[in-house]
């Protein structure tokens, strides 16, 4: 009789070592593979980023084309160019217009800086409490640090310098000149990005225009030693990817919106002369939760001074902050609400946990991963 029972027991063992233990190694597996490929591909995710997002916009216009246009080539086509018209427009109207602006902007920045600087000194003197906030104001010698504001210690720049984390306080010069080297560096990335945006076009193209195939030939995968990588993070992926996708078709919608009403308003307070550089600012620095408000009102207050005076930088302000609020309270909660399909109060939540935790990453991805993993992961809902 013990002899069975031992005989049972290790059989009991081997079967639950056979039904727990190898399916949480090949779990492990699975998804150790992917995150590994993904951290060796770290340097093209820009490249993949742009290329998922420009896949999955015409891959939903090709759905929704469906009703119209039976062939799915011919629709792929009809999307293809909408697409490339619009980017070409924006290439001929627009870019011409935001280059000249964006040269005035820059080669006006010390005056900008300049006329900032005497504001403040005015404001320290009636306020001595300000001096104390800002110690570059705590100077007899008003007149003369305005005029040489770029180069001696200017309280623009400090505050520029804190707000982009430039490092340790430094006299005026030094200051300009880390802003010129960040400047360069974004120079440099916007050069790389634009050429994997450009790559990207193409290659969400050719993916969007064979993906009958290229979903068969991926499903190929059940059929060799791989399947159980393919059975494991085959329909995870594709799940993320259509949450992530409503993400940033939300978000995309909040940028358009953010750079009407700020175009609106630029306009209503008279600096039309800047409405295309100042609305390009706040379309991509809306992709940007939080610090993008305060790098995108930046040039708006710098142009409103120096073109219109400190009542209309004050009203600037206020228009600036309307619209984010607006933004925070009403469209982001909603916009996401209707896309991600949770709750506004919880869509506010996630944002705050998520920016203090992860900084950038975790506002941007926040919802869409929350979202994942407590409406699909957890669930086990199927997105559509």
């Amino acid at each position: 009789m013990s002899m069975q029972q031992s005989e049972k027991k290790e059989n009991d063992g081997s079967i639950w070592n056979k039904s727990n233990v190898m399916p949480i190694f090949n779990k492990v597996l699975a998804w150790g593979t992917l995150f590994a490929a993904l951290y060796i591909l770290r340097s093209f995710f820009l490249l993949v980023f742009f290329t998922f997002v420009f896949a999955y916009i015409q891959t939903r216009g090709v759905k929704r084309l469906e009703r119209f246009v039976r062939n799915r080539t011919l629709r792929v086509l009809i999307m293809a160019s909408l697409i490339l018209g619009i980017l070409t427009a924006a290439g001929i109207f627009l870019v011409p217009k935001v280059k000249q602006q964006t040269e005035i902007f820059v080669s006006k920045f010390t005056e900008y800086v300049a006329r900032m600087d005497q504001e403040l000194f005015i404001f320290g003197a009636k306020y001595p409490i300000v001096k104390e906030i800002i110690p570059q104001l705590k100077t007899d010698e008003v007149t003369e640090l305005t005029a040489k504001a770029p180069v001696a210690k200017s309280p623009t720049m400090a505050l520029l310098q804190h707000l982009a984390g430039l490092g340790e306080e430094a006299p005026g010069l030094k200051n300009m000149n880390q802003v010129l080297e960040r400047l360069g560096g974004i120079s440099g990335r916007i050069a790389s990005a634009s050429s994997a945006f450009l790559l990207s076009l193409l290659f969400s193209f050719l993916i969007v225009l064979d993906m009958p195939n290229l979903r068969e030939n991926v499903a190929e995968l059940k059929k060799t030693k791989l399947s159980f990588i393919y059975l494991e993070v085959s329909e995870n992926i594709r799940d993320f990817a259509n949450v992530l996708g409503r993400s940033l078709e939300a978000q995309l919608i909040i940028a358009i919106m953010n750079s009407f009403l700020t175009a609106i308003g630029i306009s209503i307070l008279g600096l039309g002369q800047s409405v295309a550089f100042l609305s390009v600012i706040v379309f991509f620095c809306s992709f940007i939760p939080v610090a993008g408000v305060f790098v995108s009102s930046i040039p708006i207050c710098l142009i409103s001074l120096q073109t219109s005076g400190l009542q209309t930088m004050l009203l600037s302000i206020v228009m600036v902050t309307v619209i984010h609020l607006i933004e925070g309270y009403i469209l982001n909660p909603r916009i996401y609400g209707t896309y991600m399909r949770i709750n506004p109060v919880i869509v506010l939540i996630i944002l705050t946990i998520g920016g203090k935790l992860f900084n950038l990453w975790g506002l941007i991805l926040g919802v869409p991963v929350c979202t994942y993993i407590f409406g699909y992961a957890i669930k086990g809902k199927t997105a559509e």
